[in-house]
């Protein structure tokens, strides 16, 4: 569900892609408010390498819009000094691997200077990081390390799955008052919607049901929403009613929305791109079965890429979660 921002005008409805309305959330999100700033490895004049930039540096010029140096660590070490005298940045990490460079900046400063400081110095700091795989490219760009940044205190972690909630959820981490890790799928970046912008869909924290079922809940995010609401349909093939949440918000969580699902079918299964040993699954799977243990008609299942490094552009075919892979899991539970 999504709705018009009150009180702000609305565009045309248009056919937009996701990359076009996270281009369009930091466009609107400078133009109200100066102390935003962007930079990142080529998002200026280029445009960044998904084009999610294009455009920004010619509007707003290279004192808003920048391109920095080959250093994550560098970015992110700026980005926290930048926000500390009180500018908003927000930074592309250009591709998910790459953002491991500055992961002693993100987990020892970025994540804990509110703490540090009780309170008196916040960082309003988005971290745009593209993510996941399914686009043909090699081990250090198809990466999943949502794990690693959900594990940390102090990071609020998001991915859209869709357009709308793309504009909609990156208006809202910009104008959050502390870090948000916001990780965009890029196998969805083309994925297309009809949109009149500005547009306000679901809190960014919260879980969307998006497709109503009674027997199974499938939970699924960013790139795997997809797969799991085609699973879904191969399932109502089968007469098999399956119930697909969109978890959006990977830290917090919201146990509520979810756990109502789980309350109501008896059976769960969390897909991710991502290895399953240590995987952001686990996590979901554990804290479900302690809050919601006698409801529980089966074990939560877990749908997953493998334990192995993200193999050559052939293979990812066999890595990735697929709909068959899921019903298949699904099947090898025991239905009374």
């Amino acid at each position: 569900m999504s709705a018009v921002i009150p009180g702000i005008a609305t565009r045309a409805p248009e056919t937009i892609t996701m990359a076009s309305a996270l281009n369009a959330a930091i466009r609107d999100a400078m133009v109200d408010d100066p102390t935003i700033v962007l930079f990142g490895e080529d998002v200026g004049p280029l445009g960044g390498v998904f084009r999610v930039t294009d455009g920004l540096y010619a509007e707003f010029g290279e004192t808003r819009v920048s391109d920095s140096p080959l250093a994550e660590s560098g970015i992110v070490g700026t980005a926290i000094g930048m926000a500390m005298y009180g500018l908003r940045p927000v930074v592309e990490m250009q591709f998910d691997a790459f953002s491991y460079p500055a992961f002693q900046q993100i987990v020892s400063h970025l994540a804990k200077m509110r703490n540090r400081t009780r309170g008196k110095i916040t960082l309003p700091i988005v971290i745009r990081i593209p993510y996941a795989g399914d686009i043909g490219g090699v081990e250090h760009h198809s990466d999943s390390s949502e794990a690693y940044w959900t594990s940390t205190p102090g990071l609020t972690v998001v991915s859209p799955s869709n357009p709308a909630d793309a504009y909609s959820m990156l208006r809202e981490a910009i104008s959050s008052d502390d870090p948000v890790i916001f990780m965009e799928p890029k196998s969805r970046y083309w994925s297309k919607a009809e949109l009149s912008l500005p547009v306000q869909t679901a809190p960014m924290t919260s879980a969307v049901v998006v497709r109503e079922g009674t027997d199974v809940t499938l939970l699924g995010y960013g790139p795997t929403v997809k797969t799991a609401l085609a699973a879904a349909e191969l399932g109502a093939a089968e007469d098999l009613s399956i119930e697909v949440i969109d978890l959006r918000s990977l830290s917090p969580f919201d146990d509520a929305t979810v756990s109502a699902s789980l309350r109501k079918t008896g059976r769960v299964a969390v897909i991710h791109e991502a290895a399953q040993f240590g995987g952001y699954g686990a996590e979901v799977a554990a804290r479900l079965t302690e809050r919601n243990f006698f409801y529980l008609a089966a074990p939560i299942l877990r749908i997953t890429g493998f334990d192995i490094p993200y193999p050559s552009p052939k293979l990812e075919e066999y890595f990735l979660p697929t709909p068959d892979r899921i019903l298949t899991a699904i099947s090898r539970w025991e239905w009374n």
